[in-house]
Formats: C-alpha cells, structure tokens, sequence
C-alpha cells in the first residue's frame, strides 16, 4: 500500500518490479488477490489500461457529499417507502 501512496498511481507491471526489487517475490495469484482485497476494502481503485496492463491508485475519500446526490438519495427513498401499500388493518 505504501508503494501506491508514494507514487500516486501506478500500473501493475511496475508495482510488480518494485515490489520485486525491495525482496518480495510474489505469485501471480497472490499479487491479484491482495490487490482484489484492497480494492474490496475501498483502498485503492484499478483499471484496465490496455489488455494486460492495470492501473492501480488510491482511492480518495469523499468527505463531502454533493447536494444533488443528497437530494438524490432522499427522493429514492421516499420512492422506495411509497412503493409499499399502505394497510389499514391493525394486527
């Protein structure tokens, strides 16, 4: 994670020779499932460059929420909760 942060984004196949360089010689496997869990975990964001070729960064947390997704979130909401009947028998 720390050789993500200090470049910012980077792509696998140099992550890979970094990593290799600095003694941690990891199976191909083992590189794809790290990099899945981080990605699971929200820490970092991938996307395909060419075929065989990712590009891994950090991802940013959005502190703030933009007013449109705000107003966006209640509306479905409150769409959701209208999509129930309404019952009048007490049980």
């Amino acid at each position: 994670m720390d050789k993500i942060k200090e470049s910012g984004s980077l792509t696998d196949k140099s992550l890979t020779k970094s990593l290799t360089k600095d003694g941690y010689d990891l199976s191909d496997a083992l590189f794809n499932k790290t990099l899945l869990d981080l990605e699971i975990l929200g820490l970092v964001r991938t996307n395909w460059l060419t075929k065989d070729t990712r590009r891994i960064e950090v991802a940013i947390n959005q502190e703030e929420e933009d007013e449109v997704e705000i107003q966006n979130k209640k509306t479905l909401e409150k769409d959701y909760e209208n999509s129930f009947p309404e019952s009048n028998n007490d049980v």
